[in-house]
């Protein structure tokens, strides 16, 4: 039986601090971003699946980060 570590989250949720720290990166000196624009960066950076889901789901268009971080489950404000 393998055993659960600190380092899996437990819930079904994935770990938005990567989502987090990727939309504080990209949003620097940018008001606006592109739907499109995240959903490459996130991929670039290797999210993971279920982030890159959240991303590619969301409708085509330009986000500020307080909306990004709202639709994605993220905490950036």
């Amino acid at each position: 039986m393998v055993g659960v570590t600190d380092d899996e989250p437990v819930t079904e949720q994935p770990d938005t601090r990567q989502l987090d720290e990727l939309l504080d990166d990209i949003y620097h000196g940018q008001e606006r971003i592109s739907q499109a624009d995240i959903y490459r960066r996130a991929v670039a950076a290797e999210l993971p699946a279920e982030l890159l889901s959240r991303i590619a789901a969301l409708p085509q268009g330009e986000y500020a980060v307080d909306e990004a971080a709202d639709l994605l489950g993220g905490t950036v404000s």
